[in-house]
């Protein structure tokens, strides 16, 4: 395996690189190894308290805000740029830290981060209002404002990425932010601080906090200079990130959990439905919000499906994520490995174990991909998250009865349908209550169009201009004309 040499992580606020005030510092572990890569600082509520400030300064007194877009706009397709000229060494570290598997974060990741901050770029000069003929002697027109200091909590299953999507929109819109990564991937986003300032952010405007959820993080959404928090992770965190946030009235956008089906009618291309399926829920480890980890399967083609299904599970097997072979890492802790096998060890109690089920190796976080065959929608492994490499499969008759368990979640987040009938595609596609329906495909994104979810899967759409709407104010302006 390739290992990185890392330096000790610091702090990054007000444009220079700091200790934690305390002194304490945490160590990140390689998920392939189990073993420690670096020491990271360890922030509190001194260092937010001081990180803000400087946000707060940058947003008001310094360079950023009497930027034009255009000049917003040069620094992040720099950013783009460097991340793009740093591929190698950003890929390798994030799959150090993550255990994604190299392919992946050299191919999508780092590639995706880069295209984001030029899509965004593209917006800094196109924030406008409107004028709006209302009645008498008055010209009213609205502007489109930064919301002002932002927080974005990152989750560890696609640390860089989602670290982009909330910084590039915040900073094209003008606001300043501070990211907050996870405590269990936080190499990234060091990097990706350290190369905002390369790319000639001023002070403040880009700062990056390293600390545990509770502390650092809750910090952020209890202070009063923080206007917006964005978060992505758990249903469960989303909650208390709504609860803390009451006091400030701050804005909050949630990007929460999901229990995606995808679902495959007897029409449908089977050699590709079986692809989409093994993508939905492998790719990534399972780790990953949208997973398909709801399989549908119309009765009549069930068995054949099935053949296929464990045939292409059995062929994934997990490995060395450095490896540009590999398509499957580990896990990305010792915790969240312990907690996936307790959902197949419920599994095995409830449905018939396909393929998989077990640990592989005993040395990293690996897991074997695993599929349960004969689940009804009210077993546990149909109803909570896993966040793993695990598949249930449930069959259905008709499509009113796939719709049906298809809508049977609190989560609303993702869907996808697999049918050649065009009009069968969008009847279905209409009625499922979710952010995302893809059609005949799985897991695809562009940085132009919306993602969010209903329901228990939050609220707020990142990418696009919808992402803008999420960090601007509307400011309605009234002129007398006589």
């Amino acid at each position: 395996m390739s290992e990185l040499q890392v330096a000790p992580g610091r702090l990054l606020y007000g444009g220079e690189w700091h200790e934690a005030k305390s002194g304490r510092t945490f160590e990140s572990v390689n998920p392939s190894t189990g073993k420690p890569i670096t020491k990271v600082a360890g922030a509190g509520r001194d260092d937010v308290d001081a990180a803000v400030a400087a946000a707060l300064k940058a947003f008001t007194e310094g360079a950023w805000p009497k930027m034009s877009g255009d000049d917003r706009a040069k620094c992040l397709w720099r950013l783009g740029d460097l991340l793009e000229q740093n591929k190698e060494e950003v890929a390798r570290l994030e799959t150090l830290d993550s255990g994604k598997p190299i392919r992946d974060t050299t191919n999508v990741d780092v590639p995706y981060a880069a295209d984001c901050f030029r899509y965004f770029a593209g917006w800094a000069n196109k924030i406008h209002g409107e004028t709006i003929p209302v009645k008498g002697p008055f010209l009213n027109y609205t502007r489109r404002e930064p919301v002002g200091v932002c927080a974005g909590i990152i989750p560890w299953n696609f640390p860089l990425l989602m670290a982009t999507w909330k910084l590039a929109p915040a900073l094209a819109a003008g606001n300043t932010m501070i990211v907050k990564p996870a405590s269990q991937t936080p190499l990234s986003a060091l990097k990706l601080g350290q190369l905002a300032l390369e790319a000639g952010f001023p002070p403040g405007v880009v700062n990056v906090l390293t600390g545990s959820g509770g502390e650092c993080g809750m910090a952020l959404v209890r202070h009063p200079s923080v206007h917006k928090v964005a978060f992505t992770g758990s249903t469960e965190v989303g909650r208390t990130i709504m609860k803390e946030s009451a006091e400030t009235l701050k804005r909050v956008s949630l990007e929460l959990g999901g229990k995606s089906p995808n679902i495959v009618f007897a029409d449908a291309n089977l050699d590709g439905a079986v692809r989409g399926a093994l993508i939905g829920i492998f790719y990534n480890m399972g780790e990953l919000c949208t997973a398909g980890s709801r399989l549908l399967v119309e009765e009549s083609i069930h068995d054949a499906l099935m053949d296929k299904l464990v045939a292409g599970a059995a062929k994934m097997q997990p490995g060395d994520p450095f490896d540009p072979k590999t398509r499957v890492g580990p896990l990305v802790s010792e915790e969240h490995m312990k907690t996936v096998l307790r959902y197949i060890d419920i599994g095995k109690s409830e449905a018939r174990l396909a393929a998989g089920g077990e640990r592989k190796g005993n040395q990293g976080y690996f897991v074997q991909p695993t599929v349960f065959d004969g689940v009804s929608n009210q077993m546990t492994i149909a109803r909570e998250e896993i966040f793993g490499p695990v598949l249930a499969v449930i069959t259905f008759k008709t499509p009113e009865d796939a719709v049906r368990i298809a809508a049977d979640t609190p989560y609303g987040l993702a869907a996808g349908v697999w049918t050649r009938d065009v009009g069968k595609a969008h009847a279905v596609a209409a009625r499922i209550p979710a952010g995302t329906v893809w059609v005949n495909t799985y897991n695809v994104f562009d940085q132009a169009s919306p993602f969010g979810g209903y329901k228990q899967s939050g609220f707020g759409r990142e990418m696009g201009r919808h992402a803008i709407e999420l960090y601007t104010e509307t400011k309605s302006v009234w002129v007398a004309l006589d």
